[in-house]
C-alpha cells in the first residue's frame, strides 16, 4: 500500500472571513493551534491539531465553500451535547440522511466549508482492504 495516513486536511475562507474562521476552530471547535513552518508564517490562516491529523485554515480568493458537499466528518461522544454547544455559538445544524449506526448532522463554518459532525452508535466493523 502506498498511502500511510492522512497528515492534514486544508480549509479555507475568503479573507472577509479569516477572524471567524480563526475563532470558528480555536474557540467554538475548541482544537489545538500549532506553529506553522517558518517559511508558511506570513501567509494567513492557522495550523490546528486533532489527534495525530493537522486541519490548515487558510484563505484564498474566489472562494466557493458554500454549495459544496466535501466535508471533513469530525467524532464525538455525546452528539446532543455537541449540538448544543455549536448552537450556543450561533451555529446552524442541518440534518443529514440518516444511516444505520451513526447519528449525525452538517454545520458549515464561517468559510462555509462543510463539517460533518457524527456519533457511532455501534462499532461497524469496517476493516482496510487487504
Amino acid at each position: 500500500m502506498w498511502l500511510n495516513a492522512i497528515d492534514h486536511i486544508q480549509v479555507t475562507s475568503s479573507t472577509e472571513a479569516k477572524d471567524s474562521m480563526l475563532f470558528f476552530y480555536s474557540q467554538v471547535l475548541g482544537l489545538k493551534e500549532i506553529t506553522k513552518p517558518e517559511a508558511l508564517q506570513a501567509n494567513e490562516g492557522a495550523w490546528y491539531v486533532l489527534g495525530n491529523i493537522q486541519i490548515h485554515v487558510s484563505t484564498e480568493n474566489s472562494v466557493n465553500n458554500a454549495t459544496s458537499r466535501r466535508h471533513i466528518c469530525f467524532q464525538v461522544n455525546n452528539l446532543p451535547a455537541f449540538a448544543q454547544h455549536l448552537q450556543n455559538h450561533g451555529v446552524e445544524i442541518i440534518n443529514g440522511q440518516p444511516i444505520p449506526f451513526v447519528n449525525r448532522f452538517f454545520i458549515r463554518d464561517p468559510g462555509g466549508n462543510r463539517l460533518e459532525i457524527a456519533e457511532f452508535t455501534k462499532n461497524m466493523g469496517l476493516k482496510p482492504r487487504p
